[in-house]
């Protein structure tokens, strides 16, 4: 079943540039990183620093962008950092971007290449539609703390993606839940994308574009869709 993502009016009127763009995929492999998903990481760094040209991360009009918008609905953008800012400002570390699988490491490198948050969902455990909303406070975030499952829930207003379930990333695209996230089990997944001015159409689906020929490459027989922007 292909998920479906919508919008609310509330999220529109907050930041009405946004833009998403799905990948959705099926029968891929997954397993532990490997050197090519480790190459494709290094060089997502070195383009990351190209693109960059010794600015720091948050300098970037399109990090910029989503740090105004966060402020918008009441985070604290330097504390709670968007994903795309988290993975950028790791990648300049010594220590480098991690690897955790094969799948995570593809779309990581796309994040940070192209310098736009992007998520990844096992679709076989999205329950119902995926909605972008501000929260009523109760929605329950399965998370980790401390070593120990638990639950939380979101503050009031705050933007985050649910289903059916409850809360499957918090703060737009700040945590995600652990109910949904790719394992090295995971064969169908759905990919999100998701941009803000001024980052342009174009350059969303050429991201998109990319992250559809790594998953090809990697997962050979995969079936993959690319969604038309919404």
């Amino acid at each position: 079943m292909t998920p479906t993502f919508t919008v609310s009016g509330e999220v529109r009127t907050l930041a009405p540039s946004f833009t998403h763009l799905a990948v959705e995929a099926d029968g891929l492999v997954n397993g532990p990183s490997t050197e090519e998903s480790s190459a494709l990481l290094d060089q997502a760094t070195r383009r990351l620093v190209q693109r960059l040209g010794g600015r720091a991360p948050h300098e970037d009009p399109r990090i910029a962008a989503w740090r105004e918008t966060y402020t918008a609905f009441g985070a604290k953008p330097s504390r709670t950092r968007n994903s795309a800012e988290a993975l950028a400002r790791r990648a300049l570390t010594d220590a480098g971007l991690p690897r955790i699988n094969l799948l995570v490491d593809l779309y990581n490198a796309i994040s940070v290449a192209h310098l736009i948050p992007v998520g990844g969902e096992d679709s076989d455990h999205i329950k119902g539609p995926m909605r972008l909303i501000r929260s009523t406070g109760q929605e329950p975030f399965p998370t980790v703390a401390g070593g120990e499952e638990s639950v939380e829930h979101p503050e009031p207003g705050e933007v985050v993606w649910c289903d059916d379930e409850g809360v499957t990333c918090r703060r737009w695209n700040w945590r995600q839940c652990v109910r949904t996230r790719l394992t090295e089990e995971s064969v169908n997944a759905v990919f999100l994308l998701e941009s803000l001015a001024p980052m342009t159409t174009g350059e969303l689906e050429a991201a998109g574009a990319e992250l559809a020929e790594s998953l090809d490459r990697l997962s050979p027989g995969a079936r993959i869709t690319v969604h038309a922007p919404e």
